[in-house]
């Protein structure tokens, strides 16, 4: 970031949810000269997550009943005291050490909120499995073809000004956070950046793209969830011409 520019409170939430093999890696890599405060979400875990995150420097809090969205709304109350807020993954896919990239553009004013793209970044090979590959390739095609907006990826790894989030109330308590925060971000007319950052294999199985049952669960919660919010974006268009 640059010099003479003042940085506002940074908090990084990371739902996690038996994530004991991979959580202590996530958190000595992140940069904590960037980083105020770091909170784990602990997602109803039945290993050690929480007390290894304590070990690391995070403070954690519990969240026992499961969903991705639900977690990121607990880590979010949280950080109340917060300018920015990043959320990233506890599974060691995410490079922590490109957080730079993404708080830049909220730091200098240039946007609202930054999504990573791993698309734009660089995937190691394996890391995306082609139902994930394909269901992001479809969601942002629907983006663009419904809200003129086009996204290379719905990544995890993004970051976004307090203010701007409290403008778009988020809900979704399971699989449709993402594309939630985007769709809304739209309709808000939030100043919306995609960044590259790295993206590797994952430590440990994906609760989501790993089975059968979550990838189809996750696919129709996010196709409905953008599907969902379209109204809500014909009726800014038509509000903004007036």
């Amino acid at each position: 970031m640059g010099a003479g520019v003042s940085r506002p409170r940074v908090s990084v939430v990371m739902p996690a949810r038996n994530e004991e093999s991979s959580i202590a890696r996530v958190l000595d890599e992140i940069p904590r000269a960037l980083v105020d405060e770091i909170i784990v979400v602990d997602n109803g875990s039945s290993d050690r997550t929480a007390e290894i995150a304590r070990t690391h420097g995070a403070t954690v809090v519990h969240e026992p009943v499961a969903g991705y969205g639900r977690a990121c709304l607990a880590g979010i109350a949280r950080a109340r005291d917060s300018g920015v807020i990043v959320i990233l993954d506890a599974d060691y896919s995410d490079f922590p050490d490109d957080l730079p990239a993404l708080l830049e553009p909220i730091v200098a004013n240039e946007a609202d909120l930054v999504i990573g793209s791993r698309v734009l970044g660089g995937v190691e090979p394996g890391a995306l499995p082609w139902n994930q590959r394909l269901g992001n390739r479809l969601a942002c095609r629907l983006f663009l073809l419904l809200y003129g907006v086009g996204f290379s990826d719905l990544g995890p790894f993004r970051a976004i000004g307090r203010d701007a989030l409290a403008r778009l109330e988020m809900t979704d308590p399971t699989y449709g956070w993402n594309v939630e925060m985007q769709a809304k971000a739209i309709i808000a007319g939030l100043r919306i950046r995609e960044v590259p950052v790295r993206y590797r294999r994952r430590i440990g199985r994906s609760k989501i793209s790993g089975t059968v049952g979550g990838t189809i669960r996750a696919g129709t919660r996010i196709i409905s969830t953008i599907l969902m919010y379209y109204p809500s974006y014909r009726r800014s268009r038509r509000d903004r011409r007036r």
